[in-house]
């Protein structure tokens, strides 16, 4: 018997789909949010909870559509996972970035504020925001975004900060650092890599995998973790803002090596170093400092980067 009602926006993709079913563990019922029409091999279906979930169509700057899905409902808690997510699309459609995370995240808390809504607001931050770390960064690491989607971001996490301050809503954000699962979308390079490189090892694919800067130093982490941090951020009698990292930097070319290892293959083989896919201001170095979130919550990460890497092996489908 459910006793809990939990909105997620976004709720087909990585971070959504996972949430759904975290949840639906936890026995929430789970109202998702999604801009279009459900597809039959969305992440939803691929972990089978496709029926489990009650799926709205609307869009996150919409004001009546959340209106009505927090009136209608009055959940105990909105997970907002949705928006464009990508730093290179930014690039090539910077309205749709910028409106999808600032006006939809704008939108969601005047909803709040108009209803009086008591219940708890969860916003997905980025690490992008913070642009280089100097050491690991925490929330009050200098913020120095280089692309729309991070600059998208920063702007979302001092509106709900402003919120939270100005009119006492239940809001935070969680600072979310890279985390992988086999639901990643297919934009991000780990997709194509780990993909590329088991289609290498089944035989079927026999072109070199071509990638720009592979010296790019990030903080990897499971995404199944990260789902239950971002509750504990969420549920936190302190409302308090959190970086969700693991605090362990590694450059692509290790992650590149250690799969490839994994595989029993040589990755100098197979990668082809690629200058046109450089990006302009990139981000060299971004980590994260795990102590606050430990101290205040007791979460840790325990996936490291060889288990997330086993895993992301032994869960892809190469025909996905």
């Amino acid at each position: 018997m459910t006793s809990q009602t939990a909105v997620v926006l976004g709720c087909k993709g990585q971070d959504g789909s996972l949430m759904c079913k975290s949840l639906l563990d936890k026995n929430y019922k789970v109202i998702g949010l999604i801009r279009g029409e459900l597809k039959k091999h969305s992440n939803l279906h691929r972990l089978g909870i496709e029926k489990d979930i009650e799926v709205k169509i609307g869009d996150i700057r919409n004001f009546n559509d959340i209106h009505r899905l927090l009136e209608n409902n009055r959940p105990k808690c909105v997970y907002n996972l949705a928006a464009q997510s990508s730093v290179g699309k930014s690039f090539i459609n910077p309205n749709e970035s910028i409106e999808t995370i600032v006006n939809g995240t704008m939108n969601i808390l005047n909803v709040a504020k108009t209803l009086d809504y008591s219940g708890q607001l969860f916003f997905a931050g980025s690490s992008e925001m913070f642009g280089n770390t100097e050491g690991g960064a925490n929330s009050e690491h200098v913020q120095n975004p280089v692309s729309p989607y991070a600059i998208g971001k920063q702007a979302s996490f001092n509106l709900v900060k402003l919120y939270r301050e100005r009119f006492n809503l239940k809001c935070v954000t969680g600072i979310l650092f890279n985390h992988e699962s086999h639901l990643r979308d297919k934009n991000f390079v780990t997709h194509k890599i780990i993909q590329g490189a088991i289609g290498i090892a089944n035989k079927k694919q026999t072109n070199k995998i071509k990638l720009g800067n592979i010296n790019v130093i990030r903080d990897w982490g499971w995404a199944p973790e990260y789902i239950e941090a971002m509750q504990l951020v969420a549920n936190s009698k302190q409302l308090k803002d959190h970086v969700i990292c693991t605090g362990k930097p590694n450059s692509l070319k290790s992650f590149i090596n250690k799969l490839f290892t994994f595989l029993n293959l040589d990755w100098h083989d197979y990668i082809e170093i690629d200058p046109a896919l450089y990006r302009p201001n990139e981000i060299e170095i971004s980590y994260g400092d795990p102590l606050p979130i430990f101290e205040n919550l007791g979460w840790k990460a325990k996936e490291d980067i060889d288990s997330i890497i086993e895993k992301l092996i032994i869960s892809t489908d190469i025909n996905n």
